[in-house]
């Protein structure tokens, strides 16, 4: 059953983009940019409700009190892509970095053009970094958005070691805006380079903002320790409840936090 509404899931999941991204189109490419905002926000709303009725995986996002007023830096763990689905709606106008080749993309990429998100080019990180931080800048002078963009980069698993980039601690430093981690382990349920997505709560936080104007080591110091900490105790609270299919580097997590019993010594 599992393989069959998975199936089902990824199926129906990319047939629905396609089919409100041509649907949609003429709403969306007609109406000025704030209002298109609509069309986005309903196909992620729509996906998570068609992951939850067909996979079984349900959706629980808190913390939405500290999301503060005007613009900020969204700072979300990234783990799956259904992190780079649930947060957009929660937010008035968001911005996202990206690679330029997505924007090549017909119709994909005309869509993130019309929301004006930030594409890089690939080459000198150093360059590419100061691109970003220039439009981005120019992007926020114009309105107040909020910018989406995950500190490691790239997916890691559920209870992997962190590995956060500089990337964010430039643009925290150069934009002064306050930066809200989000906490969560949708890896679990909805795991990198599988088609499995497995049944149960994805139990998301966003967590207090970190204010403007710190060094940027204890920046760092703080994103590291409340996102991981969030992360840590949402892995714990799935482990106890949902008790998803866990991977190597969850187990390896629960373990160090003595939630999981330690391997056996051998002989």
């Amino acid at each position: 059953m599992l393989y069959i509404r998975s199936l089902a899931f990824n199926f129906v999941f990319y047939v629905s983009l396609i089919v409100q991204m041509i649907v949609w189109s003429p709403l969306y490419f007609l109406s000025p940019r704030h209002k298109a905002w609509f069309v986005p926000k309903f196909w992620a709303r729509s996906s998570l409700w068609l992951h939850a009725n067909i996979a079984g995986t349900r959706n629980r996002i808190t913390g939405t009190e500290n999301l503060p007023e005007g613009s900020f830096i969204l700072a979300p763990k990234h783990q799956s892509f259904w992190d780079a689905i649930a947060f957009f709606p929660y937010l008035d106008d968001p911005i996202y970095i990206l690679k330029r080749e997505l924007t090549w993309i017909p119709f994909f990429g005309w869509y993130i053009l019309k929301m004006r998100m930030i594409p890089v080019d690939r080459g000198s990180r150093a360059r590419a970094l100061k691109a970003v931080v220039a439009a981005t800048k120019e992007e926020l002078e114009r309105n107040p958005r909020q910018l989406i963009i995950y500190p490691e980069g790239t997916r890691r698993a559920p209870g992997d070691e962190p590995a956060y980039k500089y990337g964010i601690v430039e643009l925290y430093a150069q934009l002064g805006l306050p930066v809200v981690p989000v906490a969560h382990v949708a890896g679990l349920y909805w795991p990198r380079r599988k088609f499995l997505r497995y049944p149960g709560t994805i139990h998301a936080r966003f967590l207090p903002p970190i204010p403007p104007g710190l060094g940027k080591d204890e920046f760092m110091r703080r994103l590291i320790s409340e996102t991981e900490a969030g992360c840590d105790e949402l892995l714990v609270e799935a482990a106890r409840t949902d008790s998803p299919p866990l991977p190597p580097t969850a187990v390896k997590r629960l373990r160090e936090l003595g939630a999981l019993p330690s391997e056996p010594l051998s002989s």
